[in-house]
């Protein structure tokens, strides 16, 4: 079982599972779980997990879902051409969604919206896409289109699960344009998307902050 912090009432009907990103700790959007809370209006549960593959070095305390090709990501930033992800399958992805899933099922008779950044946010689509029952909701923050072969057939079941989206235009890790092709793909499978489009870079920003807000006091109400 992944490690987590949370925070909120035990017996809140409705639970929030935020997944952070790549060389983050456990704990890294605790913060912003904090932000959420006091403009919310009904209390929630905040579920906070490490992911299982600790970095260490430069990351210190620093996590992954997934190991990512450091070398090569720093040759595509410096030559200014971000590599559109979408054919890659990471070998650690299965893994991490099962850990994920076995942390949702544990999480009992509540209401989860699922949500996390750039990793995490992929991560989060990626379980809510092989889950036998679609969560009350998705915040995806700097996310990607991952996975694509897999995903596809799989985006009809989010067919009415409100969806909060988010990219920076000026993104230097992740493409906006794969990020907005992805909001088109989850539109035309049903999805009902709060796009948020800003003029920054890889961050969550108000407007990101704005729609998780309202998504989930939707999904409490």
């Amino acid at each position: 079982m992944l490690s987590t912090k949370t925070t909120g009432p035990d017996d809140a009907a409705l639970t929030i599972v935020l997944l952070h990103g790549f060389g983050a700790p456990g704990d890294d959007l605790v913060p912003l779980g904090g932000a959420l809370a006091r403009v919310l209006p009904a209390p929630v549960r905040f579920v906070f997990p490490a992911a299982p593959i600790a970095l260490g070095g430069m990351y210190g305390p620093g996590r992954a879902w997934w190991k990512i090709d450091l070398d090569e990501l720093d040759r595509e930033m410096r030559a200014g051409r971000l590599r559109d992800r979408r054919n890659d399958v990471p070998p650690e992805l299965a893994a991490a969604r099962a850990a994920v899933n076995e942390l949702v099922d544990s999480l009992g008779n509540t209401r989860v919206v699922l949500g996390g950044f750039s990793q995490g946010a992929m991560l989060a689509l990626d379980v809510a896409l092989h889950r036998d029952q679609p969560p009350a909701g998705l915040v995806l923050m700097s996310g990607t289109l991952l996975a694509e072969s897999e995903w596809t057939p799989r985006l009809p079941r989010l067919a009415g699960v409100p969806v909060a989206m988010s990219h920076g235009r000026h993104d230097p890790l992740l493409p906006f344009a794969v990020a907005d092709e992805l909001r088109g793909k989850l539109v035309a499978a049903g999805a009902r998307v709060d796009w948020q489009p800003f003029d920054g870079g890889h961050e969550i920003p108000p407007p990101a902050l704005g729609a998780a807000v309202r998504l989930i006091a939707a999904a409490a109400a």
